[in-house]
């Protein structure tokens, strides 16, 4: 399995912040789905204040850049992405790697002594 990391900064506006939450409480099936296609195995979104943290478990050979094109492609992910893009800040058809930084480890307690 592996692991990447990302952050992404909401817009400044509660009642949209709200919006966003609630949105992921209904993700669309086939986002779900695309996700499990190009080998996501796990997607989790952790929020505190407007700033957003992502965690995604794949498969051993999950290839970011990829794999990501990849899922950009599948149905609806297009839709998905320029409806939670007004949450964002950005535009509705920025990709997702657009929006999203992805993290660098810095400490892995499983590595240190």
């Amino acid at each position: 399995m592996r692991r990447y990391c990302q952050t992404l900064t909401l817009i400044n506006d509660e009642k949209k912040i709200a919006e966003y939450c609630e949105a992921h409480k209904h993700v669309w099936p086939e986002i779900i789905q695309g996700q499990r296609e190009v080998g996501i195995l796990d997607m989790q979104i952790y929020r505190f204040g407007r700033q957003l943290f992502m965690i995604c478990d794949t498969v051993d050979d999950f290839d970011w850049k990829r794999d990501m094109a990849k899922l950009a492609t599948l149905p609806r992910q297009a839709e998905w992405e320029a409806y939670v893009s007004q949450f964002q800040g950005c535009k509705a058809d920025a990709r997702s790697d657009e929006k999203w930084q992805l993290m660098e480890k810095i400490f892995d307690s499983n590595r240190n002594p």
